[in-house]
Parts: C-alpha cells; sequence; structure tokens
C-alpha cells in the first residue's frame, strides 16, 4: 500500500532534516528553515494534487506554481531560500533513492539584491560600547560583552555559548575558544579594552546576578542572565537596540552590526582579506569580500562631503583661477 503524501513527504523529510542535524553538523536554526520550507512545500503539494504519493512524482511545473504562490507575499531573498532549501531535499532523495532526478534544478533563482550590511563609524562604536552604566553588576556584564562584540566580531549565537573556560587569559593577553558555525572552532583574539571589560565583570559583577537570582543556577556561562541562567540570544538582540539607541540614536541597531564593523574597521586598518575571513570564521572569502564594497562606499561619502567639486555639475564650478568657497560647499 502505498503512502499517501503526508507519510511519504514526512518520511523523507524527517529523514532529510535527521541527516542535517546529525552527518552534517548543521545548526538548529538552519534545520529548522529547512523544515518549515519542505512543510510548506508539501502542504502545497497536497492540496494541488491529492492523489500524489511519492516524492519524485513533484515536478517543475508544480515547484514552480509553489514559488509563484509566495511571490505576492515574500521577498525575493526568501524565495531564493526555499530554492535552495529544495534542492539540497532533492539531492539527498537521489541520494536514498526517493527521487530519480532533482526538479528544482530546473528553476530560477529570483535576482536577489544585498543590502550592505550596517557599519557604525569609529565614534558611533565607541558611544555604542560605552552607553552601559558601570555603577550596576549588570551594566558592567552588558558592557564586556558589547566590547567583546566590537573587539572580535562574534556572531551573537556564539557570544551567548562562551563558558569562562573558553577564554584564555594568559601573559597579558586574552583569545577566546569559539564554536561557530557547523560546530567548527576557532580561535578569536580579544582586544585591550574588550580584556579589561571581561575582568572587571568577573571580579565580581557576575557572582552578584547570579546571586540575586530567584533561583540560581550553577553555570558555566561567561555571559549571564538575571534569572541566573546563561543569557539567551534574543536578551542580548533586545540590549543592543537599547544601548544603540542610548549611545548612538540607533534604534535599529543589531548584534551583527557590531561584528560587520569589527570587519569594516580591520579593513580599513589595512588588515588582509584573509585575516579577517578567519576571524570571523567565514567559509567563503566572497562573504568576507562584502565588506570591500562597503569600505569603498564609505570612502565615496567621504569624498563626496569633503571634496569640494565631487558633488557640483560643471556649470556651477568656480571659474577658472578662483578658490571655492569650501564654507559653503561644506555645508
Amino acid at each position: 500500500m502505498s503512502l499517501s503524501i503526508d507519510d511519504a513527504l514526512k518520511s523523507a523529510i524527517d529523514a532529510f532534516i535527521g541527516a542535517i542535524e546529525n552527518e552534517r553538523r548543521g545548526s538548529r536554526h538552519t534545520a529548522a528553515a529547512y523544515r518549515r520550507d519542505l512543510d510548506q512545500l508539501a502542504t502545497f503539494a497536497r492540496d494541488k494534487r491529492p492523489g500524489l504519493a511519492r516524492p519524485d512524482e513533484l515536478d517543475v511545473p508544480l515547484l514552480r506554481s509553489f514559488l509563484g504562490s509566495l511571490s505576492k507575499t515574500h521577498e525575493p531573498s526568501s524565495i531564493a531560500r526555499k530554492v535552495a532549501s529544495i534542492r539540497s531535499f532533492f539531492r539527498y532523495c537521489e541520494r536514498h533513492g526517493l527521487a530519480k532526478k532533482n526538479p528544482a534544478m530546473g528553476l530560477v533563482l529570483p535576482r536577489v539584491r544585498r543590502k550592505l550590511p550596517v557599519v557604525l563609524n569609529v565614534d558611533a562604536a565607541a558611544q555604542v560600547v560605552e552607553a552601559p552604566a558601570d555603577d550596576t553588576a549588570e551594566g558592567l556584564r552588558d558592557r564586556a560583552f558589547l566590547e567583546l562584540l566590537y573587539s572580535s566580531g562574534l556572531r551573537v549565537s556564539e557570544l551567548v555559548g562562551l563558558d569562562i573556560g573558553d577564554l584564555d587569559r594568559t601573559d597579558g593577553r586574552a583569545e577566546a575558544r569559539v564554536i561557530g558555525k557547523g560546530n567548527k572552532e576557532r580561535r578569536v583574539p580579544i582586544g585591550g579594552p574588550a580584556h579589561r571589560a571581561i575582568e572587571r565583570y568577573l571580579a565580581g559583577p557576575r557572582e552578584e546576578i547570579l546571586s540575586g537570582a530567584a533561583k540560581p543556577q550553577r553555570t558555566n556561562a561567561l555571559f549571564v542572565s538575571s534569572r541566573g541562567r546563561r543569557i539567551s540570544v534574543r536578551s542580548v538582540q533586545l540590549l543592543v537596540k537599547k544601548y544603540g539607541a542610548l549611545g548612538a540614536g540607533r534604534s535599529d541597531l543589531f548584534p551583527h552590526a557590531l561584528r560587520h564593523t569589527c570587519a569594516t574597521h580591520m579593513l580599513e586598518g589595512d588588515a588582509d582579506l584573509r585575516s579577517i575571513q578567519e576571524l570571523l570564521g567565514h567559509a567563503s572569502l566572497g562573504t568576507t569580500q562584502r565588506y570591500t564594497h562597503v569600505s569603498m562606499t564609505r570612502i565615496l561619502q567621504v569624498y563626496d562631503a569633503a571634496h569640494p567639486l565631487a558633488t557640483t555639475t560643471a556649470s556651477n564650478r568656480s571659474p577658472a583661477g578662483s578658490t571655492p568657497d569650501l564654507e559653503k560647499e561644506a555645508s
């Protein structure tokens, strides 16, 4: 007896997600995203073709119809991710005899316009990391993790996953052992201000936060919450948004902006792309190269603001031999 689409696709999807979580060591966020995309496809296929029984009966017209149904409510980047999920799923099905071919290879990816990452200038970055109060345990904790995000370019998931034992603070220098995407381990340097902020936090405020919790727990987490446990990604996101508004008037700031800022400032300080790639834990150098575009954008902005003839037309230029009104240009 053949399985219904619910049973057949659910079985194939479950096996595929299990492979991502176990064999590929994918993060739970990646697995959850694949799950959502494929469950959405399965629901659409069931509604369109109730008699469909196996994954290999999903064809290009059905997949195109699925993507077409999303075009009015989803951004191109979201649709592109769903195409990637479907392609990966069918590659798995091909390898395991669940499908004879990959119909998703016949799909055309929507054109995605990549947004440049949010980057703070040096002064704004300093204003954000210095925004927390220095007379409270929570403020000193927040100063420490803000300094670390900016100093070492950590992802927020890497930050909250740090244990005290992941720090190496010998010979006046500091490093951290970080577990990044795909459970890949790397070591990152910790700058002087971040090192000092962490030392100050560990000298008493961390224990003060734990002892003040209603139900304190034994934890090795570096950054802890007022509930006595490891601080959450969501908490850090909200706190970064708070200090972005307080320090730099940016209520749209997220932890990743500090990671982008770290990389861009290193590039502008003549660090090579390979070194930045290693620091950030990028699998592809192409991902790191985005920061060259950010730097060029900023160079052009500075040029337009500073050069007296950068934004004027030929008809508005000063006569030959005369001196441009720099004060008027600067305004």
